[in-house]
């Protein structure tokens, strides 16, 4: 039976009730269940939203039904199957259903339907039991093999188009699941559902799986422009804050700086060199044991006097806290009485092991976000600290079984992607009620939602290749299409990075250039060969990876280097301009060609350059000893190569010299008078 109820759309039958709602502009929320009510859970959804009246028209059996939502259309048909069009009459998304069909009671030309009349008897909507209640559920829509899909999130691979593959819907160190993909066709499609499982956009459909879940749940849009799908899915999800000043410049960071005198040290030296810094980083185990979040007074005796030194030089202070809690230190007794740490299904309640037996903070208990506060605020925040380094935010668990981990919101099968939402949200709040305004914290982890939590998500854990080089580059822009604008990768790669090997200092060099025309530019990396411990105990315990300074990798890189910072300061007013677009309308700052060009077919096709903003191409150079590179300019501008000043006609392949002092820019001819003289910089 299909009905209309309050200006939605609904079908019952037998005891799944599907519900179609006007959600935004242009935009459903679909839900089923075989539950007699919905959660009540927004999930991503969590945005307040304007009332966008739909029309609603059932046929008078009760058969078929179609809501129409401006431009967006869905509609039931006899066989219980969602299709959606757009304005123009076009499909955009189909339920994918295989069943045989009996025409007598159908009352339906067979021949008209004929991919239904099948034997296979698979459904486009799949809720399989668990023993317990609860569901496996799986959501299947028919493919087209010329579409393209875009989002995601972040998953170290080096192409952008996803058609064709298959993801994990959960996170790693390293892989952030961001269920938003954007269509080719004209509409977005976020899995508004934080289960673990998996989606195959394959040849022949594509499939949604949860593992675990107590109702489907997912949000649709269409636009005529990539444009109008991003903005509209920002209004549903979330919107970055304006991003501060500080955090356009340069960002250091290392592994790890071992104590004050060493910090404040490379932050002179910054100075007297007349290098730009905008932030300098205190990574891991500055504290004297995890879950104490606190500073080892031991290496880090003063560090009011510190960071007021750091102020008086013009540079802000981040701080890395992780959400681990060793089992001897101070608060894990009542964090683990009270129900603020990650519980265990089976087994000992140990979620990591490293540097002794820890349990995570579990950030979906609200009294849990508030208890942890309250001691970052009193260690860190009341000393003067800017803002912290969120790691460890998937939790990085020391074993992924998913299934064994319990939050205070349900199961981790169930809900455990929004964990590093909850996560950013917790400092988030604490700094709002702290009169802090423009927040950014740096994360490693996020889902969909994330962004309006000042969260500024980073690459994770890579290697130091040029392999790892050209995933960054893919990564990145499907992380801006999944919603998340503000993104960085640790300049070189964190993991075999040797600061005087030739290789590496071209690798180094290539990735900075890249990183300048990034939405923060952040040096970071576990550079060879590692220095020492400074003792056994506290904060002192663990080495330090080698010198990451831009002078540390010989005059040449030094000379290159120096360039690209003065010229990410050259850039701060045009960043400023891309940074208010992603806080008011959720504009990527960096995205692939086709999103300021979607009139142009080729510029579907090319992934291996991006718009850094609405007016700067980029093209980095993503191969060891590349010495020239192929550049597409896409039609619906002219472009000035910023190097030479020629003049270039869009719509056109060309080739360009790829020296190592210089990664190749273009600019939109009608901003280049404005912009070309900041380029003297790297003349």
């Amino acid at each position: 039976m299909i009905y209309e109820n309050n200006n939605c759309l609904y079908l019952r039958n037998g005891n799944e009730l599907l519900e179609i709602k006007p959600w935004g502009k242009n935009s459903f929320r679909v839900r089923s269940s075989k539950f007699p009510n919905y959660t009540d859970r927004k999930n991503a959804l969590t945005e307040e939203i304007s009332l966008f009246p739909a029309t609603v028209t059932v046929d008078e059996s009760q058969k078929t039904g179609k809501i129409i939502n401006g431009n967006l259309t869905a509609q039931i048909d006899i066989f219980k199957n969602i299709t959606f069009y757009n304005q123009k009459g076009e499909i955009l998304l189909k339920g994918y259903q295989r069943n045989r069909i009996d025409d007598m009671s159908a009352g339906v030309d067979a021949a008209k339907v004929s991919h239904f009349n099948s034997a296979l008897n698979i459904d486009s909507r799949e809720f399989k039991s668990i023993p317990g209640g609860d569901f496996e559920l799986k959501v299947r829509f028919e493919a087209d093999s010329n579409e393209k899909l875009f989002g995601m999130g972040q998953y170290q691979q080096d192409f952008l188009n996803l058609k064709n593959s298959k993801l994990e819907l959960a996170h790693r160190n390293s892989q952030a699941s961001v269920p938003f993909v954007l269509s080719s066709k004209g509409y977005g499609f976020l899995w508004n559902n934080p289960a673990i499982g998996d989606v195959s956009f394959a040849k022949n459909l594509t499939e949604w799986h949860a593992l675990s879940t107590k109702e489907m749940d997912y949000w649709i849009t269409c636009g005529d422009k990539p444009n109008d799908i991003e903005e509209q899915y920002a209004n549903v999800t979330g919107k970055v804050p304006m991003m501060p000043d500080y955090a356009m410049g340069y960002w250091q960071c290392k592994l790890r700086y071992q104590t004050q005198e060493e910090l404040l040290n490379a932050a002179h030296e910054f100075k007297s060199r007349n290098l730009p810094i905008s932030v300098i980083v205190i990574d891991y185990f500055h504290w004297p044991k995890s879950g104490e979040y606190t500073f080892d007074k031991k290496y880090w005796p003063e560090p009011e006097k510190m960071i007021s030194e750091l102020h008086s030089m013009g540079i802000k202070l981040m701080v890395s806290v992780w959400p681990t809690v060793d089992e001897t230190s101070s608060h894990y007794k009542e964090m683990q009485e009270k129900g603020y740490l990650v519980q265990t299904e089976r087994g000992v309640p140990i979620t990591m092991n490293f540097l002794g037996n820890n349990g995570f903070v579990d950030f979906t208990n609200p009294d849990a976000q508030k208890y942890l506060w309250q001691l970052l605020k009193a260690n860190y925040s009341d000393k003067g600290v800017d803002l912290f380094w969120l790691d460890e935010a998937e939790p990085e668990y020391t074993v992924y079984d998913f299934d064994n981990y319990r939050y205070h919101d349900g199961s981790n099968l169930q809900i455990g992607n929004t964990y590093p939402v909850g996560y950013s949200k917790a400092i988030y709040d604490g700094q709002v009620a702290n009169g802090q305004k423009d927040i950014i914290n740096l994360v490693r982890c996020a889902w969909a939602g994330s962004q309006k939590y000042g969260a500024l998500v980073w690459s994770g854990d890579i290697d130091s290749s040029f392999q790892s080089l050209r995933n960054q580059l893919a990564i990145g822009l499907n992380m801006a299409i999944a919603g998340i604008p503000w993104w960085t990768t640790d300049i070189g790669g964190f993991h075999g990075g040797v600061d005087d090997d030739e290789k590496f200092r071209q690798l180094v060099t290539r990735w900075f250039e890249f990183a300048a025309f990034c939405p923060v530019m952040r040096m970071h990396g576990d550079r060879e060969p590692h220095t020492e411990p400074l003792s056994n105990e506290g904060g002192g315990k663990m080495p330090s990876g080698g010198a990451t300074e831009p002078w540390a990798y010989g005059e040449q890189v030094y000379s290159t280097m120096k360039k690209y910072l003065q010229l990410r300061e050259n850039l701060k007013d045009y960043i400023r301009d891309q940074m208010k677009a992603a806080h008011e309308k959720g504009t990527p700052v960096i995205r692939p060609l086709f999103y300021d060009f979607d009139a142009d077919k080729r510029a579907w096709d090319v992934e291996d350059e991006y718009m850094f903003g609405d007016s700067l191409l980029i093209a980095p150079v993503l191969y060891e000893n590349a010495t020239q590179r192929t550049v597409y300019l896409p039609a619906g501008s002219d472009w000035i190569n910023v190097y030479s000043g020629e003049q270039l006609i869009g719509g056109k392949t060309i080739s360009v010299d790829t020296p190592i002092e210089q990664i190749p820019v273009f600019i939109c001819k009608k901003n280049a008078s404005k912009l070309m003289p900041l380029f003297d910089a790297v003349k």
